[in-house]
């Protein structure tokens, strides 16, 4: 959909949860990624949060940043597109730089705000944050 300048199409309930000022997609305030945690913990996984595990729980939360990342990918493809820019995309095992999660809250500027949502769950962030599984990094010795 090259040039679409309308919004995207939103469901009925992000529009409520909207105009109560909460998105449970983009939002990112400790109150609206707990409930993103809990939906996607529910919706994606099909756990309560009763027998979930910590795998469970970092997933839901990996899943809720997706979402927060993806806004603005989706953005910037939308203005790339509308641009016909050109991609370029240059991929190399040697240059893997580990686990994102961490990183993406950083980036992100939500630390914090998810810290406080974890820890209002009665989680730890650490202790999700060390489920993510270690990519194998870069050590020179690949295609010799």
């Amino acid at each position: 959909m090259k040039g679409r300048k309308e919004p995207p199409i939103k469901t009925k309930e992000q529009e409520t949860l909207r105009s109560k000022g909460q998105d449970i997609r983009t939002g990112t305030s400790p109150a609206e990624l707990k409930k993103a945690i809990l939906d996607n913990l529910y919706f994606n996984q099909g756990r309560v949060p009763a027998v979930a595990t910590p795998n469970d729980w970092y997933l839901a939360l990996a899943y809720t940043i997706r979402d927060r990342i993806m806004n603005g990918w989706v953005k910037t493809m939308d203005v790339m597109g509308n641009r016909k820019t050109k991609i370029v995309a240059y991929l190399s095992a040697e240059f893997l730089e580990g686990p994102h999660l961490g990183n993406n809250l950083i980036n992100l500027g939500i630390r914090e705000q998810t810290e406080q949502a974890v820890a209002d769950l009665g989680l730890d962030l650490e202790t999700l944050l060390k489920q993510e599984a270690e990519p194998g990094l870069g050590n020179g010795g690949l295609g010799r």
